[in-house]
């Protein structure tokens, strides 16, 4: 049984920075893989970053690009998403989602990525306004 929770969102400005977290427990193994998703007003759920273990593989949008990245404390079991250079379009409820296998979606971003993660927690609100 996985659990994720994740915290860290807030409003920020325009080209400001925040590091988005996700809790894990209940990991029996170290195959696993964690997504960031996201859900803009009016918009699908949309995947963000991904990475999988013990390979370390990532995939992740082309929006974010450059901006994003993803990075794992074995220590603590938290997954973190350090969020820079943000814009107005990165605005929305971030979710962390688990699954027990190792492999990010290769189709990440597609609309039916998100059914490949059987754990999910309860979201993050992140507002990009000036």
């Amino acid at each position: 049984q996985l659990q994720v929770a994740e915290s860290g969102g807030g409003l920020v400005q325009p080209g400001g920075s925040l590091r988005l977290s996700c809790a894990l427990s209940g990991l029996t193994s170290d195959n696993y893989a964690i997504g960031w998703f996201r859900q803009g007003p009016g918009n699908q759920r949309e995947g963000v970053y991904c990475i999988s273990r013990p390979d370390n593989s990532v995939n992740y949008g082309d929006s974010v690009e450059g901006r994003f990245t993803i990075s794992r404390d074995g220590a603590t079991n938290t997954v973190y998403l350090q969020m820079n250079n943000l814009k107005v379009e990165d605005t929305g409820v971030y979710y962390c989602a688990g699954r027990l296998r190792r492999g990010c979606p290769s189709l990440y971003t597609g609309s039916r990525a998100y059914q490949m993660f059987d754990y999910w927690g309860q979201g993050t609100q992140v507002t990009v306004s000036s």
